[in-house]
């Protein structure tokens, strides 16, 4: 299983951004796909999550200004982040469970300069 991210980068308050998430060797229509983020010296947290039939949640913190979408033909998820704030900075990280086993992307850092 391998879970690619990319998309991250250094932005202005206020600007948007958009992660992409690749998996391979699992069933991604079938799967459960998360976003987490992770500042410095801080745990990791569930940003958004959407399920195979495209239900999604977010953290109250998002709500509004993220969107998480997939598209099964190209094994991939999404994070579309607007009005991003400087507390948004962390690094980002795709995760599924596959057969029991929860699997993590490399993380892509996010930056939001004031």
């Amino acid at each position: 299983v391998q879970l690619q991210a990319s998309g991250g980068g250094l932005v202005q308050a206020g600007g948007s951004l958009r992660l992409s998430c690749k998996a391979s060797g699992i069933n991604f229509r079938i799967s459960f796909m998360g976003w987490y983020r992770q500042a410095p010296g801080e745990q990791r947290d569930l940003v958004a999550s959407i399920a195979s039939g495209g239900v999604t949640n977010y953290t109250d913190s998002v709500k509004g200004r993220f969107t998480v979408s997939r598209d099964n033909a190209r094994n991939t998820v999404y994070l579309q982040m607007n009005d991003l704030r400087p507390e948004d900075t962390a690094a980002y990280y795709c995760t599924t469970l596959w057969r029991g086993t929860r699997y993590w992307g490399q993380g892509t850092q996010v930056t939001v300069s004031s």
